[in-house]
């Protein structure tokens, strides 16, 4: 896997030029969170990173449900068996199998890769403006309904997870492209996605982090084009 690292924020990449899958480690005095779990490949470079910085894994942080963000996720609970796993309230019900959509949701039928097999379940279940250690929870559904960024205030750092995608170019997730098409076809509402975008945007971000892709430093200018785009083809009818 490839490391990069922004602060106390590690990016560790599998496949980093086929088909990058990226999970985070951002790191505390006392141990590290685990954002996303990539695949299942993943597991023994996850835990192998966590030996060397000779701190536990006790938490692990889901920004959603989907197969490619929650791999390994049994591996690394076996290996550290304290560690708390948060998921969204809504994303809970993607976890367990439950497809059905909320009376006020758009009514858009939810897409992407869910695994069966994950024995592990979340401890604890979060929402909008929860704080796990240092970061806050974004609700930032679009991508699925129960979707979550994190932000860390102090750093200026956002965890995306799949909210936005910057393999290929900063862009909002479901906006289709031919060098990188997956995210959007793994995107349940694309409106609802945009809102996100558009809540992300008003943030202090110095290092955006999203599930693929390269981490964008001062990402402003390039998030403000994203969304502007984003709008524009959403206002003529486009995907």
């Amino acid at each position: 896997m490839r490391l990069t690292t922004f602060d106390r924020l590690h990016q560790l990449t599998l496949m980093p030029r086929l088909f990058p899958v990226n999970c985070y480690v951002f790191e505390e005095e006392e141990g590290l969170i685990l954002i996303d779990a990539a695949l299942k490949m993943a597991a023994n470079s996850i835990i192998e990173f966590a030996r060397k910085k000779n701190k536990p894994i006790h938490k692990i942080i889901l920004t959603h449900s989907h197969m490619d963000h929650i791999g390994a996720l049994d591996e690394v609970k076996k290996a550290f068996p304290e560690a708390v796993v948060y998921l969204s309230k809504r994303d809970a019900r993607l976890f367990e199998g439950d497809f059905s959509l909320l009376s006020d949701e758009p009514q858009q039928k939810i897409k992407g890769s869910f695994m069966k097999n994950i024995h592990t379940k979340p401890d604890v279940l979060v929402e909008e403006g929860d704080e796990i250690g240092p970061l806050k929870v974004i609700a930032t559904p679009g991508h699925t309904p129960g979707s979550i960024s994190l932000y860390d205030e102090r750093s200026g750092v956002v965890i995306a997870g799949d909210a936005l995608v910057t393999k290929g170019g900063l862009s909002v997730t479901g906006e289709f492209r031919w060098s990188f098409p997956f995210p959007a076809f793994a995107t349940w509402d694309a409106e609802t996605a945009l809102k996100s975008a558009e809540k992300l945007l008003a943030l202090r971000i110095s290092c955006l982090a999203a599930g693929h892709g390269d981490l964008i430093i001062e990402p402003h200018e390039k998030l403000q084009a994203a969304v502007k785009k984003r709008q524009h083809q959403l206002k003529k009818g486009g995907q």
